[in-house]
């Protein structure tokens, strides 16, 4: 849900603006931890009059591009208004390029860099934002793009990660369901007539079999139709916060499955709250962020808990240890971080540790489906094959 806001500044400045929130609540959190007091909220249908709305988040490999590019032109000492100029003639991505654009006539009226990246929240996500706000009230805007460079840069490649693993199994997917498509249209109806003809009784498997064939044949609108629905069916509840949680869940609970996506879920919660951390963002605020951006539903929910629990003087080491989630190491390098003083660097160097641990759980889980999938695959085909050697049996018995 969006929700269209107004608020009031430290310095006293009204803003509005439109934020996407789960509840109000959300955005009463949002606006304070940046500060600013909520005059009024309301909910808003996303109806694309305002800003940058019609336009998708654009992918982490752009936003890092972004970042890097702000970085190396504020460092020379570019100005904001005229790097954000350079920066949108030069950027391929036409979503990036007309968010940039937006930037570039808001902040040349007078507002702040971060409350016009938030005028465009669907393309800049929560945590630059934060970031940049910080990075503005510190002084030091340019550090704050080159730690967020670095980040983006980190999580573009674990996605790669993530979807390169993917990749054979999709395509052995595709093969086996191609192949059994061809037997059924094309290779068993070329033994339906003989088997009529035979006078031998068909056993069961042959006769489901001919069944299946002669459908797909007849009413094969119907096959794709229903294919179609399935694929539509669990794309829209998934979209919807009910069906994000229950396929988080899912995801933790697949035996193979589950140890990859902890790992990597480990790894951006680490090295997100590091970020945020070393940039000078409560503790309380980097917890909020990072159950936004953590990418499951689940854990994002487990971390707004823990981050009530620190709001109540816990240790953040015994609520990360609470939410039964994470690996125990992580847990121990965070008290280890506390007791140190030292946070920042330890879960950055946690980060880092997880990021080669998602590497090998993808290489394991990719060598652990390939004979799982051939295995389906083979006895589907052995199936259809039993089929119709079955009654070729019986048939030559009978001569």
């Amino acid at each position: 849900m969006q929700f269209k806001y107004k608020a009031i500044t430290d310095t006293g400045q009204i803003i509005e603006g439109v934020f996407e929130a789960t509840t109000e609540h959300e955005v009463v959190e949002m606006l304070r931890g940046s500060n600013h007091m909520p005059i009024s909220i309301e909910e808003t249908r996303d109806s694309g009059a305002s800003y940058n709305i019609s336009f998708g988040k654009v992918k982490k490999k752009d936003l890092g591009i972004f970042c890097r590019q702000f970085y190396t032109m504020l460092n020379a000492g570019v100005s904001i208004v005229k790097a954000l100029d350079i920066l949108e003639k030069q950027t391929e991505n036409k979503k990036m390029r007309k968010a940039i654009e937006d930037l570039f006539n808001s902040v040349q009226k007078g507002m702040s860099l971060s409350e016009s990246m938030k005028n465009n929240h669907k393309v800049f996500p929560s945590i630059l934002i934060s970031m940049v706000e910080a990075g503005e009230a510190s002084g030091n805007l340019d550090t704050i793009m080159d730690r967020m460079a670095s980040h983006y840069e980190k999580e573009f490649k674990l996605e790669n990660k993530v979807k390169g693993a993917m990749v054979y199994p999709m395509v052995l997917a595709v093969a086996a369901t191609g192949v059994v498509v061809f037997l059924m249209v094309f290779v068993m109806p070329t033994f339906i007539g003989m088997f009529e003809s035979s006078g031998v009784e068909l056993p069961g498997p042959t006769r489901a079999l001919m069944a299946i064939s002669n459908s797909m044949q007849e009413k094969w609108y119907l096959y794709i139709a229903g294919a179609a629905g399935l694929i539509f069916g669990f794309k829209f509840y998934g979209n919807t916060t009910a069906g994000r949680m229950q396929y988080d869940i899912i995801k933790l609970k697949i035996p193979v499955v589950k140890t990859t996506n902890i790992k990597v879920a480990t790894s951006r919660f680490t090295r997100t709250l590091s970020t945020l951390f070393a940039s000078g963002i409560p503790l309380l605020q980097g917890m909020d962020i990072v159950s936004r951006v953590i990418g499951n539903e689940y854990i994002g929910k487990k971390l707004s808990t823990a981050k009530e629990e620190v709001r109540k003087g816990v240790p953040l080491s015994r609520t990360i240890k609470d939410t039964s989630i994470f690996p125990p190491m992580v847990d121990s390098m965070v008290k280890i971080g506390e007791e140190s003083g030292a946070l920042d660097d330890i879960l950055i160097r946690t980060a880092d540790f997880y990021d080669e641990e998602v590497e090998t759980a993808m290489a394991k889980m990719t060598e652990m489906m390939q004979p799982v999938m051939i295995l389906v695959m083979a006895s589907i085909v052995g199936f259809i094959v039993l089929a119709i050697a079955l009654p070729m049996f019986d048939m030559v018995n009978a001569m």
